[in-house]
Protein backbone atom coordinates (compact mmCIF):
# COMPACT_ATOMS: atom_id res chain seq x y z
CA UNK A 1 0.00 0.00 0.00
CA UNK A 2 1.46 3.38 -0.95
CA UNK A 3 1.87 6.00 1.76
CA UNK A 4 2.50 9.58 0.63
CA UNK A 5 3.67 12.08 3.25
CA UNK A 6 3.50 15.77 2.34
CA UNK A 7 4.93 18.40 4.68
CA UNK A 8 3.82 22.01 4.32
CA UNK A 9 4.15 25.16 6.39
CA UNK A 10 1.00 25.90 8.38
CA UNK A 11 -1.37 28.59 7.14
CA UNK A 12 -0.25 28.31 3.53
CA UNK A 13 -2.87 25.98 2.03
CA UNK A 14 -6.63 26.04 2.58
CA UNK A 15 -8.65 22.95 3.45
CA UNK A 16 -9.87 22.87 -0.15
CA UNK A 17 -6.30 23.00 -1.51
CA UNK A 18 -5.23 20.18 0.80
CA UNK A 19 -8.22 18.13 -0.35
CA UNK A 20 -7.13 18.65 -3.98
CA UNK A 21 -3.57 17.60 -3.05
CA UNK A 22 -4.90 14.37 -1.56
CA UNK A 23 -7.06 13.67 -4.61
CA UNK A 24 -4.36 14.44 -7.17
CA UNK A 25 -1.60 12.55 -5.35
CA UNK A 26 -3.90 9.55 -5.05
CA UNK A 27 -4.72 9.82 -8.77
CA UNK A 28 -0.99 9.92 -9.58
CA UNK A 29 -0.35 6.70 -7.67
CA UNK A 30 -3.36 5.03 -9.27
CA UNK A 31 -1.98 6.01 -12.70
CA UNK A 32 1.22 4.16 -11.80
CA UNK A 33 -0.09 1.19 -9.83
CA UNK A 34 -3.63 0.68 -11.11
CA UNK A 35 -7.16 1.47 -9.96
CA UNK A 36 -7.17 -1.38 -7.44
CA UNK A 37 -4.71 0.61 -5.32
CA UNK A 38 -6.98 3.67 -4.88
CA UNK A 39 -8.62 2.33 -1.72
CA UNK A 40 -5.31 1.58 -0.04
CA UNK A 41 -3.37 4.72 -1.02
CA UNK A 42 -2.78 6.83 2.07
CA UNK A 43 -1.91 10.52 1.88
CA UNK A 44 -0.80 12.39 4.99
CA UNK A 45 -0.45 16.15 5.03
CA UNK A 46 1.60 17.39 7.94
CA UNK A 47 1.71 21.08 8.75
CA UNK A 48 4.94 22.42 10.21
CA UNK A 49 4.88 25.55 12.35
CA UNK A 50 6.12 28.72 10.69
CA UNK A 51 9.80 29.31 11.34
CA UNK A 52 10.46 25.61 12.05
CA UNK A 53 11.21 24.86 8.40
CA UNK A 54 13.92 26.48 6.39
CA UNK A 55 15.77 26.58 3.11
CA UNK A 56 19.35 27.72 2.66
CA UNK A 57 19.79 28.34 6.36
CA UNK A 58 16.78 30.68 6.60
CA UNK A 59 13.48 29.87 8.36
CA UNK A 60 10.35 30.30 6.27
CA UNK A 61 6.95 31.69 7.21
CA UNK A 62 3.60 31.41 5.49
CA UNK A 63 4.10 34.97 4.21
CA UNK A 64 7.39 33.91 2.59
CA UNK A 65 5.68 31.00 0.83
CA UNK A 66 2.84 33.24 -0.37
CA UNK A 67 5.45 35.60 -1.84
CA UNK A 68 7.06 32.66 -3.66
CA UNK A 69 3.65 31.57 -4.98
CA UNK A 70 3.25 35.03 -6.50
CA UNK A 71 6.66 34.81 -8.15
CA UNK A 72 8.71 37.00 -5.82
CA UNK A 73 11.54 35.94 -3.55
CA UNK A 74 11.07 35.36 0.15
CA UNK A 75 12.56 37.93 2.51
Amino acid sequence: MPIINVKVIEDVFSTEEKTRMIQKLTDAMVDIEGENMRGVTWVYIEEIKQGEFGIGGQPLTAADVHQMQQGSEAA
